[in-house]
């Protein structure tokens, strides 16, 4: 089964997509943050023609374990996606998911100049691959 995930941010809404045996997560898509409703029938849409059949949605906590609140914005835009698209929705912890996208970036000696662009999608699939090795180990 394919797991759709998503880093979602005020401006951007980072996508990734995993391989069908739910292993390997890949980069997908960035979206521009328009209104929740639009946003969850646009992410509906996508993991309907990927054949997700579940969908990630990452949030922030704090240090507490509580969510913050781009992490309660993450926990609406998780609802409005399960009313829209009759998918499970499950929250993931994001665990500074945009820093770690910048360090795998500048790691790979990605050029300053390429860096400033928008990592949202690698986001996403550092978040879905953290969801897959979780669970993987869950299974062994």
């Amino acid at each position: 089964m394919r797991i759709l995930a998503i880093d979602p941010g005020s401006k951007r809404i980072g996508l990734a997509i995993s391989d069908p045996t739910g292993t390997i997560a890949s980069p997908l898509a960035v979206i521009d943050h328009i209104a929740r409703a639009q946003d969850a029938l646009r992410i509906s849409k996508l993991a309907s023609q990927h054949g997700a059949g579940l969908i990630i949605v990452g949030q922030s906590l704090d240090e507490l374990g509580r969510p913050t609140l781009e992490g309660r914005r993450a926990a609406r835009l998780a609802a409005e996606i399960r009313t829209q698209s009759g998918l499970p929705v499950e929250l993931w912890d994001e665990e500074s998911s945009t820093q770690a996208a910048r360090s795998a970036r500048l790691a790979l000696g990605v050029a300053r100049r390429r860096r400033r662009g928008h990592q949202d999608d690698l986001a996403a699939a550092i978040i879905l691959q953290s969801y897959l090795e979780a669970h993987r180990s869950d299974q062994l």
